[in-house]
């Protein structure tokens, strides 16, 4: 169903009710957050916003969270929560002001969102260990979260409110189309791979790769997708998709340096998030 409105005098205009829905939220959550005492940030997004449709929240390229107050550490204090694994996806829901789906947050997005969190809970110091890969001493390390910037991508490849990617492969010279993965889609492909686990059946990379191809030579019948990924895509061609995905994927960039305090030893690897991230002391 629809409505009109006047925008033009003499000149009907549809408005989408789901856009008017999504407006009206806005307009509420603004007023809450107005009337609130607590302070909030706003968050710069990896994606600019790119990947989001034209008139969704994160379209913008930001989103408003709150700064961590007791109600956060009773999320993360609870073994339920904890228990069934979203106790962070929680928290992170409950710290964003921004009205939008969890689900529709990209990956590369929502590390952002997770590192902000731990900065607006618990400051920008995160003090972890890691075992030095020379001598496999313990060795523990300091690092500044406000230090992290966002990961250089070509943007000249993202159609601007479009989630959608194409990719030659470069050994069957078949061309496909595929989508950047969201939190929503990621719990999709984790509970099919589960699923498939408990059955006795090892799919991670078809399963992934079956739920991110949105077309094959332009058919996006999803038996045709499945089909393709189970029998006729080529490991080099599936290592390549991988590959570009990485490349073209918004995200932060968490790579540090590292020296081992006993050897000396240094060495560059991706930030490692233990249990003193979200529970410090623990």
């Amino acid at each position: 169903m629809t409505q009109v409105t006047d925008d033009l005098p003499g000149k009907k205009q549809p408005i989408d009710e789901a856009a008017l829905k999504a407006s009206l939220i806005a307009q509420h959550k603004q007023s809450e957050v107005k009337k609130s005492d607590f302070p909030t940030e706003v968050i710069d997004l990896p994606s600019k916003g790119l990947l989001y449709p034209e008139n969704h929240p994160l379209a913008s390229g930001t989103i408003e969270m709150k700064y961590m107050t007791a109600k956060e550490e009773d999320i993360l204090a609870s073994q339920n929560l904890i228990k069934q694994g979203v106790v962070i996806d929680k928290l992170l829901e409950s710290m964003i002001i921004t009205p939008v789906s969890f689900n529709d947050l990209m990956m590369g997005d929502k590390n952002a969102i997770l590192i902000a969190a731990r900065v607006l809970g618990y400051g920008k110091n995160y003090e972890f260990e890691y075992n030095c890969p020379k001598c496999d001493e313990k060795t523990k390390h300091s690092t500044d979260l406000t230090t992290f910037e966002d990961k250089v991508f070509d943007e000249s490849l993202i159609t601007p409110n479009t989630n959608e990617f194409s990719f030659v492969l470069p050994n069957s010279n078949r061309t496909i189309k595929f989508r950047l993965i969201s939190h929503g889609l990621d719990n999709t492909i984790t509970k099919e791979i589960k699923a498939k686990s408990k059955a006795g059946t090892s799919a991670d990379v078809t399963t992934r790769m079956a739920h991110i191809i949105t077309s094959v030579d332009n058919n996006s019948e999803t038996a045709h997708i499945r089909n393709f990924v189970n029998n006729e895509l080529f490991a080099v061609d599936s290592r390549a998709l991988r590959d570009h995905i990485k490349e073209i994927t918004p995200d932060v960039d968490t790579t540090i340096d590292l020296d081992c305090q006993y050897c000396g030893h240094h060495t560059e690897q991706e930030m490692p998030i233990d249990v003193g991230f979200f529970w410090p002391g623990a």
